[in-house]
C-alpha cells in the first residue's frame, strides 16, 4: 500500500483510503530515520541535526496526519519542531534558520480537497525525490514496527517563526516609493495565511502596496477553484478582478504557496518561462555574471535574455527536485520552471511563491513599466504549450523521432529528448515521458505560427493520440 503513495517528488493520495493514519505514522518514523541518518553521514554534529521541522497546510485531514506523523518521528528518535499552519517555503526556512536534519509539510499542493500528503526536505532544506531519499524513506516505512511508542528522551515543541520568516522575505520587496495596486488570488490556500502576515492585510505594512483579496479564506479546507494555477480556467476570477480593479498585476497562488502564476494589467497570462526571463535580469543587476537555472521546456528567448543581461544560463531537467540541484550546483542567483516554481539563492536556493511575488513587484516598481510592456520584447516566438499525446510504445515513439530528424537538427537527451531545428527550420521542441501515464508530452517552439503548425502536425504522426484536456 505505501507504494501507492510514494511519487517522483513527494508522497501523495486520497485520505483517508489510500493515505491512511497508519502510513502517517511509517512515514514520520521512515523519515526520520532517514534524515538522521543522513546528517550523521555529512559530519553533522550540532544537537539541532536530531530536529525535524513539521509544518501543515489547511486541509481538514491535515491536523490529524501531522499528528500521526509527528508520533512516528518521535518513535524512532526524531525531536519535532511543530511551526504549525504555514506554507511549504516556511519549512525550507525553518530548517536553515534552525540549522535542522530536515523538514516535513503535510500538503497536497494544487490537489482536490480529499487529497493530503508530505514533502520532504533535508538538512539545508536539499530536496528528497524518488533518487534522493524518497525510495530509502518508503523501505524504512515498510519496515517501521508499528508497536513503538516514542523513543526515551524524544520531544516535541511548537516554534512560532513568523516574525523572522517576514523579515526573511521582506528582504525581497522595494517599491522604490512607487504605488503599487496587485489582485492576490490565494487560491483558498496556505496564501491566505501567509500574504496577509508577510506583507500585512491588503498591503497595509508594506508602503504603497494595496492588495486586492481574493479567495482568501482558508478556514474550511475547501476550494471556489481547483488550487492550481497552471490551469488558464482557474484564473478567469482573477484576470477579471485584475481589469475591474484597474490594478498594475495580479498574482494567482497554489495551495501550499510555492508556486504562484502572474496576470498582467491587461489580464492576460503572463508565461513563467517569460517571468523567468525578466527576473533573470533583475537579479544579474544585483550579482552580475552569474549563474540562472531554468527549465528545459523554456522558451529560447530565455537563454538569450539570460545571455544579454550578461548572466550564464543553466539549462535544467523539469521538477522542482533537479531544479534546485542545479541552482546550488552552479551557485546560480536565481532560477525559474514553467510550473510556477521560482528559486533564489538568498532563499537558501529554494523555491518560494511569496518571494516570486515580492520580486515581481519590485522589478515592476523599479522599472517605470507595465507588466505586459516587460514581457512584450521576450514573447518573440510562438510557442505551442504543452500538449499530450496517448500511446501505450512511449520508447519507440521517441526512437522513430530520433530517427526522423537525427540529420536535420541537433538532439539530446537531458530530459526527454530534445530536437533543435531552429538554426534551419526555425523550431525546436522538447518531448517527455509521463511518469505515471502512457501519455508523451510535446512542447514545442517556432519563429512563426505557420512553422509551428506545420512542425506539430508532422511530430503527432510520431506521437500516438492527441489527448485535448
Amino acid at each position: 500500500m505505501l507504494g501507492r503513495v510514494f511519487k517522483a517528488y513527494d508522497i501523495r493520495g486520497t485520505y483517508p483510503d489510500l493515505l491512511t493514519d497508519q502510513m502517517g505514522w511509517q512515514i514520520g518514523y521512515g523519515a526520520s530515520r532517514f534524515l538522521l541518518e543522513d546528517a550523521a553521514s555529512a559530519g553533522e554534529t550540532s544537537p539541532m541535526m536530531h530536529n525535524v521541522v513539521v509544518g501543515r497546510d489547511m486541509r481538514t485531514s491535515s491536523p490529524q496526519l501531522s499528528e500521526k506523523l509527528m508520533a512516528g518521528i518521535n518513535a524512532h528518535g526524531g525531536h519535532v519542531i511543530d511551526v504549525g499552519l504555514v506554507d511549504t517555503p516556511f519549512i525550507y526556512f525553518a530548517v536553515n534558520h534552525l540549522d535542522c536534519a530536515g523538514g516535513v509539510m503535510v500538503t497536497a499542493s494544487h490537489n482536490p480537497p480529499q487529497y493530503n500528503g508530505f514533502k520532504i526536505c533535508k538538512r539545508l532544506a536539499k530536496p528528497v525525490g524518488e533518487v534522493s531519499g524518497l525510495a530509502t524513506i518508503r523501505k524504512y516505512a515498510a519496515m517501521a514496527d508499528k508497536g513503538v511508542q516514542a523513543a526515551e528522551g524524544s520531544r516535541r515543541e511548537q516554534r512560532d517563526l513568523w516574525d523572522a520568516y517576514i523579515a526573511h522575505v521582506r528582504r525581497f520587496i522595494d517599491l522604490n516609493g512607487k504605488q503599487m495596486k496587485v489582485v492576490i488570488d490565494a487560491s483558498n490556500g496556505m496564501a491566505g495565511t501567509a500574504v496577509p502576515k508577510i506583507f500585512g492585510r491588503k498591503g497595509k505594512d508594506i508602503e504603497g502596496l494595496d492588495i486586492v483579496e481574493l479567495n482568501f479564506d482558508n478556514s474550511k479546507g475547501e476550494f471556489v477553484h481547483e488550487p492550481n494555477p497552471l490551469v488558464a480556467s482557474n484564473l478567469q476570477q482573477l484576470r477579471e478582478a485584475v481589469l475591474t480593479e484597474k490594478a498594475d498585476l495580479g498574482i494567482c497562488f497554489d495551495g501550499d504557496a510555492d508556486r504562484c502564476v502572474v496576470v498582467d494589467e491587461k489580464g492576460g497570462i503572463v508565461g513563467c518561462d517569460l517571468l523567468t526571463a525578466v527576473l533573470a535580469k533583475h537579479f544579474l543587476k544585483r550579482s552580475p555574471g552569474s549563474a540562472i537555472a531554468y527549465d528545459l521546456r523554456s522558451s529560447r528567448a530565455v537563454a538569450e535574455e539570460i545571455e544579454a543581461a550578461g548572466g550564464k544560463p543553466q539549462r535544467g531537467r523539469v521538477g522542482h527536485v533537479f531544479m534546485k540541484q542545479l541552482l546550488a550546483d552552479t551557485k546560480g542567483v536565481f532560477g525559474g520552471e514553467l510550473s510556477g516554481h521560482f528559486y533564489f539563492k538568498s532563499n537558501y536556493y529554494a523555491d518560494s511563491g511569496v518571494i516570486a511575488m515580492a520580486s515581481v513587484l519590485s522589478v515592476i516598481a523599479s522599472s517605470g513599466k507595465t507588466v505586459s510592456e516587460l514581457v512584450r520584447p521576450i514573447a518573440r516566438y510562438v510557442q505551442s504549450g504543452e500538449i499530450n499525446f496517448e500511446t501505450e510504445e512511449k520508447d519507440e515513439a521517441l526512437e522513430a523521432v530520433i530517427e526522423e530528424y537525427a540529420t536535420r537538427g541537433e538532439i539530446d537527451d537531458l530530459d526527454g529528448i530534445t530536437v533543435d531545428c531552429f538554426d534551419d527550420e526555425g523550431w525546436w521542441c522538447n518531448i517527455r515521458k509521463s511518469n505515471t501515464e502512457p501519455l508523451l508530452r510535446l512542447n514545442a517552439e517556432a519563429r512563426d505560427e505557420a512553422t509551428l503548425n506545420k512542425i506539430v502536425e508532422e511530430l503527432s504522426a510520431h506521437l500516438g493520440t492527441r489527448v485535448d484536456h
